[in-house]
């Protein structure tokens, strides 16, 4: 009885709330660590359930699953995960940028792809709400223009203060945008407006100001509960989560703590700490992430892994003086 019981409450949770998105991303977490060791048709299996089982499936999903069938020698799911790709934003211009696709590139099939994806991609465009990816897009473009007053004091303190007088009046009224589009549309990434950067770069700046207003700050910890929801619905990835949250406790320990590896690398007591952070809100462990790298330098495959800038190759232990 208590199992139905559970059961019954899950199925109920589903029906009001969507799909929880905890077990999506431990799957594909799983996939991405046998791409690290090389097993690429039992990582295809993987990647074939979960695009099976999900309503939503994040962009970067479909890139790594196409060229994962390339590589187990599967052209044909290779197309049809490529199809999806570009029915779920994949444009071509970065398709043509990718290397390991080539001979994809050269078969009859593409032409086809050519001709489809224009109606493809008006597809696409017509099932995001455009209100608030303009609205989301706007609010960013002004965000990079008051974080280029920055740029114009040339010490620490001076870019404090004009953080603290100038830019944080401009970003507490941002979030607070923010809060009234979670309250009417939900959070404004990849699933809803197709795109997981506009967002993650406001909150970023907002929890970069200075390590004085992040200690002080509420509007973060306010929204910071939603956000973690938007991640367990699959409207946030874990990797727009960490970049936000990694910059809130990266400044507010005065860069003396690793966050999620992106920031600060973590040192050799604190690995574990950082792994167990990771999979806490289901992003893969930095071992993963540094097994991708390497398959990425042996096949020529690109994962379009998160964090460069900040981390362009392996996250590595961080030396302590």
């Amino acid at each position: 009885m208590k199992y139905l019981i559970i059961c019954f409450i899950i199925f109920i949770s589903f029906r009001v709330f969507g799909q929880n998105y905890t077990l999506y991303y431990d799957q594909i977490n799983e996939a991405e660590e046998l791409i690290a060791n090389k097993q690429y048709n039992e990582a295809l299996k993987i990647y074939d359930e979960v695009f099976k089982t999900y309503d939503f499936i994040f962009l970067n999903d479909y890139q790594v699953a196409t060229q994962i069938a390339l590589a187990a020698n599967e052209p044909e799911k290779s197309w049809h995960y490529l199809k999806a790709g570009i029915k779920s934003g994949w444009t071509l211009k970065s398709i043509k940028k990718n290397d390991y696709l080539k001979n994809l590139r050269n078969d009859p099939q593409w032409k086809s792809i050519k001709h489809e994806y224009k109606s493809w991609r008006r597809s696409y465009e017509a099932h995001l709400n455009q209100d608030v990816r303009k609205k989301v897009k706007k609010m960013f473009s002004r965000d990079q223009w008051k974080a280029i007053g920055a740029l114009f004091t040339f010490s620490s303190k001076g870019q404090d203060r004009y953080a603290e007088k100038k830019f944080a009046p401009h970003s507490e009224k941002q979030v607070s945008k923010l809060i009234g589009i979670l309250n009417e549309s939900g959070y404004p990434g990849e699933k809803l407006i197709g795109n997981s950067f506009w967002m993650a770069t406001i909150l970023s700046h907002h929890n970069s100001i200075s390590q004085a207003y992040v200690e002080k700050d509420t509007l973060y910890q306010f929204v910071k509960p939603r956000l973690l929801e938007a991640i367990q619905v699959g409207s946030m990835s874990p990797w727009e989560f960490a970049m936000i949250d990694g910059w809130y406790r990266t400044v507010k320990a005065g860069w003396k703590k690793a966050d999620y590896g992106f920031l600060n690398r973590p040192t050799k007591e604190e690995w574990a700490a950082v792994n167990e952070l990771r999979q806490s809100i289901g992003l893969r462990s930095i071992e993963t992430r540094n097994g991708l790298i390497d398959i990425e330098k042996l096949t020529g495959m690109n994962f379009y892994l998160r964090g460069r800038p900040w981390v362009e190759e392996k996250i590595e232990v961080k030396d302590v003086e």
